[in-house]
């Protein structure tokens, strides 16, 4: 068993949560629990009733999210709805931890560290400037790729996701080598590409606003969906925890379509 506090202690100072004030999220531990001491972790996306259920059918002491329950004042009243999210924690003696932007933005653990990665950018720069901070990155292919051989790179790496892509050019055969990756709802970041000078833009969901928006400051864009591009970063923290604490920890992939 290691004690939550040192678990805690670690995942503060390593994903360096003092370092995002205006985040609205409140990151860290927002559930307290684990009296015994933690075994086993569970790491996931979002702190929804059914990852909930599924960690602790799993034996999880500790869960471990990226979209937590505590959105500035949001659980203000432990009624209705929010009494239902919590209660089963509550019942079965779980903590939960949360981490948004501290997770979006880590250089090693980070979604978009290990999207880009994924997608084979190289020279890795922070990028894409929200609440004050760069939580994406840019960087470069080792050489040109059609548009449409990266789009098809994408689904490869986000194969569940909600796919949806721009090119203002109309042409999939034209070259894309630098990249800007912001995971997520952060479509109307784009503009920060096209004043980069990138090649493309990639993010996890587009609407209406992004799409108009777009013919006016072109820029080949491309989203694999909110839930698809941000497992990397809850799955590279699952590893960090076993590797640097010893404790079990394990990605659970709810494998949603969003």
């Amino acid at each position: 068993m290691v004690p939550l506090s040192r678990i805690v202690s670690a995942l503060d100072e390593e994903l360096r949560l003092d370092d995002f004030p205006r985040d609205v999220s409140r990151n860290g531990l927002q559930v307290e629990g684990a009296a015994g001491g933690v075994s086993k972790v569970c790491c996931g996306v979002d702190a929804s009733p059914a990852f909930f259920e599924e960690a602790i059918a799993r034996g999880a002491q500790l869960l471990f999210v990226h979209h937590g329950i505590s959105w500035g004042d949001s659980l203000s009243r432990l009624t209705g709805a929010n009494y239902a999210l919590v209660s089963p924690l509550l019942r079965a003696g779980v903590a939960l931890y949360a981490a948004h932007l501290p997770l979006d933005a880590h250089p090693r653990l980070g979604n978009n560290a290990g999207l880009a990665s994924a997608l084979g950018l190289g020279e890795l720069r922070p990028f894409g400037v929200y609440a004050g901070r760069e939580i994406g990155f840019k960087g470069a292919l080792a050489a040109p790729v059609p548009w449409g051989g990266f789009k098809a790179r994408l689904r490869d790496v986000c194969p569940d996701g909600r796919f949806e892509s721009f090119d203002p050019f109309g042409d999939d055969a034209r070259p894309v080598r630098t990249v800007g990756v912001v995971s997520g709802g952060a479509a109307e970041d784009f503009p920060q590409a096209v004043d980069a000078g990138l090649d493309a833009y990639v993010t996890g969901e587009m609407g209406l606003a992004d799409y108009n928006a777009l013919l006016a400051r072109p820029i080949r864009f491309a989203a694999a969906g909110h839930y698809a591009t941000e497992r990397f970063g809850p799955r590279a923290v699952a590893g960090w925890l076993r590797n640097e604490l010893g404790v079990d920890a394990e990605f659970v992939d709810m494998h949603l379509r969003f």
